[in-house]
């Protein structure tokens, strides 16, 4: 009788628990776990509430890193990070919702008009972002005008009637009842 001598096969490395007996060296891949959660071999999956974290279950072992970023196209102060979001993304630039004015830094919306500090001068906001300024003619003089601050055009319609005639604001004129006396008309 003979000598029956049983060896077990050269498997290449890494290999993993064997499914079936016919065929050793193939194996079932070895699952992981990883915080009370199983993966299956080759799995990708994110960390719980970490979507910027990607992690893969790899014989037996898990791996993570961090979510590759993009390289973005456009300037700095265009890229934006949302809630949630791993990576920056580019932020179309707004349309014009109104004008920035210069001197003191004030922002007005489209069809907005505002006197620039001087009352004789106006500004409208353009629908594309710009500033178009005109300045206010004053047509109506009077002799004795009564300025009103804030006002670009003086007020010509306030006097004082006395004895049927109408003064303007600061006119003098003799009184009717005593020339000796000089009035002055005060609005």
């Amino acid at each position: 009788a003979g000598n029956i001598s049983c060896i077990s096969p050269e498997c290449p490395p890494g290999s993993c628990p064997s499914a079936s007996p016919a065929n050793c060296c193939s194996c079932q891949p070895v699952k992981c776990s990883f915080q009370g959660h199983t993966y299956a071999h080759g799995t990708r999956f994110s960390l719980d509430g970490d979507d910027c974290t990607v992690c893969i279950c790899q014989g037996g072992e898990v791996e993570c890193s961090f979510a590759p970023c993009p390289v973005l196209d456009c300037p700095q102060h265009q890229q934006h990070l949302g809630p949630g979001q791993c990576c920056f993304t580019c932020r179309d630039p707004p349309d014009p919702a109104g004008c920035f004015v210069d001197d003191n830094g004030a922002e007005f919306p489209v069809g907005q008009i505002w006197s620039p500090g001087d009352p004789c001068e106006l500004c409208i906001c353009q629908a594309d972002g710009s500033v178009s300024c005109k300045r206010t003619d004053c047509v109506e003089t009077c002799p004795y005008p009564i300025r009103i601050p804030g006002q670009c055009c003086p007020d010509c319609s306030a006097g004082c009637t006395y004895m049927g005639r109408v003064f303007y604001n600061n006119e003098t004129f003799p009184s009717t009842l005593d020339p000796c006396l000089s009035c002055i008309c005060l609005v």
